[in-house]
């Protein structure tokens, strides 16, 4: 009888050809998922902490764990409310970098459960700066923000330069908070911190609370489609920008990062977008398009749930300093989309996500 496969255990998961030791929070997550994939395929020792929340069905999440398992990364069921267990972590493994991405997502459950942002985005992400700057040396830490802290600005595109004080949504006010702390931390202790605002990013293992897997699932069905409109019937337009490119960048976050010392640490700011914003309609032009269906369509005016009208990223600095030069069009990360969502879901939706409804 043949013997069962050995488990994965987290020193082998943090071997490293190159002397980097990443803690990737939230590699149950979309981004989480994709990014350890690439830094541990180039040689970086990798291990993963996720909660497994119930925010969307976490038989998807255990899915993307169960893959990045059979690519070397063990994601270890951790909650960053646990400082004890973060601790402990960091001091057995000596990161050499923490790419934090874990957090409550989504703007618009901010209004039905608003302490699940204070508790993961503000709580959660202190604790992972607390266990960073206690370790001898202090890891490096690239960090998730969002577009959406740009809130209710006018100017586009977005810069970094730009005033950032009018959060729409709770969730851009955590965000917005995550880089005031961060900076306080390069300031009091030295920890050197990246903050990477994120825009709209979508591709294979997308959330499915997320516009792209809700418009493909709803299109297939058969069921209508809500396309929100701003004032005067206006479209709303986001800088869809697909999941190849928002790893690049932060991998080059992790590779630009310096040394958490009082004489070289860094506290810097970079759009990751596709600096092409389109239209929520035109999203649903291409998704028809790559599927060969048409949606059944319902236009209706934008709910109070803290939602920007447009959003268009500057990314000049990031093309700059990191060398990020987002290539993938819609029309092509759709289709790229679209053909792994018919390979993984062949069978059909698992009925968890068959029956789920975005909060």
């Amino acid at each position: 009888m043949a013997e069962a496969p050995q488990e994965l255990t987290a020193a082998e998961s943090c071997k490293s050809s190159t002397g980097k030791v990443v803690l990737v929070t939230g590699t149950a997550g979309f981004i989480g998922f994709h990014t350890a994939q690439a830094l541990k395929k180039r040689g970086d020792g990798v291990l993963g902490i996720d909660n497994f929340n119930e925010y969307y069905p976490s038989s998807f999440k255990k899915q993307r764990a169960a893959a990045l398992e059979q690519a070397g990364v063990l994601t270890l069921k951790v909650d960053l409310y646990d400082m004890e267990r973060l601790v402990a972590l960091l001091k057995e493994h000596k990161f050499t970098h923490i790419l934090h991405l874990a957090a409550q997502a989504g703007v618009r459950y901010a209004t039905k459960d608003p302490h699940s942002y204070v508790r993961s985005n503000l709580d959660g992400f202190v604790n992972v700066l607390e266990a960073a700057r206690v370790m001898e040396p202090m890891p490096s830490v690239v960090y998730a923000s969002s577009s959406s802290v740009y809130g209710m600005n006018t100017k586009v595109p977005f810069a970094e330069s730009d005033p950032v004080e009018q959060p729409a949504s709770l969730y851009a006010a955590t965000k917005r908070s995550n880089e005031l702390i961060a900076s306080t931390y390069k300031h009091i202790y030295g920890l050197s911190v990246i903050g990477l605002r994120f825009f709209t990013v979508y591709g294979p293992w997308g959330r499915p609370d997320m516009a792209v897997f809700s418009f493909t699932k709803k299109i297939l069905n058969g069921d209508e489609v809500k396309i929100f409109q701003g004032p005067n019937e206006s479209e709303l337009e986001r800088d869809f920008t697909y999941i190849d490119d928002i790893v690049k960048g932060c991998v080059a976050s992790v590779d630009k990062i310096t040394p958490s010392t009082k004489e070289t640490a860094m506290c810097t700011l970079y759009n990751l977008g596709n600096k092409d914003p389109l239209t929520v309609s035109c999203l649903v032009d291409t998704i028809e398009e790559a599927l060969g269906k048409k949606a059944n369509r319902t236009y209706m005016p934008m709910p109070p749930t803290g939602d920007v009208l447009k959003t268009s990223a500057d990314v000049s600095l990031a093309a700059k300093e990191l060398d990020y030069h987002p290539s993938t069009s819609l029309k092509d990360g759709i289709g790229h989309w679209v053909a792994w969502y018919k390979d993984h879901f062949k069978n059909g939706l698992s009925p968890d996500l068959a029956e789920y409804v975005p909060m």
